[in-house]
């Protein structure tokens, strides 16, 4: 089959079996043209709430799944790749934000959204990378243990030096993947070409830059901006995606290395095993899991206002 065979196949078979399908960002740009909804994890599953679809396929990976689950527990939620996990919500478990609750019992317990769902039960409020900044400034407590993402949270201290904040070491290995090095050499190689970088990478890397902001934030702010050339410091995906929405600008990645190998188990073909029933992985979470997980991200919608 061809890749526009398989993309006929998909639609057909989507729309018979009545399956919403969401592709992450970092997705290729072939499964983002079968999409229903494309962009950040959490707008994701946002739009997966709202869709008239019974059945949701999430072309990205295991937290974000769980996310539209939590969301949408009425609805059957796929997992394109049952192998796609995300290292970064993976580091921390329960049983280590327990005890250092215990030993900073006046610390409100912030969570990235990439966190797995049990972990979201004994936090306080989930943050998106677009969002955090906002929801830190709006909470009661002065102290703050920001989870699992140093660099992010690093990013969002800087923005609110009231308040005392807490790391525990952890942290996205594709963004840290980019140094400073990085940045020197590209900026040398493309003299007038801004740099957009993810909060993710690495303190100096964000410092260094003339945008950070999250995925979509970077892709608005390459598509808005008078500037012709861009040095994008995040997965390379987004370089290949901006090239096809602005064919008269330029694109360079930061690092030829910057790529999501969890992203990419998901490929055109998977998806189409998935719409046919033969593929994927069906998302089921423990009622109480689901709830609990729920009150963390239900508190960042209200702050979110």
């Amino acid at each position: 089959m061809t890749v526009r065979d398989m993309q006929d196949e998909i639609n057909r078979l989507k729309k018979e079996k009545d399956i919403c399908i969401l592709a992450h960002a970092y997705q290729s740009h072939d499964i983002w043209e079968v999409a229903d909804f494309v962009g950040d994890s959490f707008a994701l599953s946002q739009k997966a709430a709202t869709a008239p679809q019974k059945n949701v396929l999430m072309c990205g990976v295991r937290f974000m799944a769980e996310t539209v689950k939590i969301l949408s527990p009425e609805k059957t939620v796929i997992l394109s790749d049952s192998s796609a996990g995300c290292p970064m919500a993976e580091q921390m478990d329960k049983e280590l934000i327990l005890q250092l609750k215990e030993m900073y019992p006046d610390y409100a317990v912030v969570a990235y959204i990439n966190t797995t769902s049990e972990l979201k039960t004994v936090c306080d409020v989930c943050v998106t990378s677009s969002s955090a900044v906002k929801i830190v400034k709006k909470l009661d407590s002065k102290n703050i243990l920001f989870i699992p993402d140093c660099n992010l949270g690093d990013f969002v201290a800087k923005q609110i030096p009231e308040k005392n904040f807490k790391f525990v070491q952890g942290g996205c290995p594709t963004h840290l993947r980019m140094t400073l090095r990085d940045v020197e050499k590209a900026r040398a190689a493309h003299p007038e070409a801004l740099l957009l970088v993810h909060p993710e990478c690495s303190p100096k890397v964000t410092e260094a830059a003339d945008y950070a902001g999250s995925t979509t934030g970077i892709m608005d702010y390459a598509k808005e901006s008078d500037a012709k050339e861009f040095i994008i410091g995040t997965e390379n995906s987004i370089v290949q995606h901006l090239r096809y929405e602005c064919p008269d600008k330029r694109f360079y990645p930061l690092s030829k290395d910057c790529v999501c190998h969890n992203m990419a188990l998901t490929t055109l073909p998977t998806v189409l095993g998935c719409v046919r029933g033969d593929a994927g992985e069906i998302i089921e979470l423990d009622e109480q899991v689901r709830l609990g997980a729920k009150r963390c991200i239900d508190e960042m919608l209200r702050l979110g206002d």
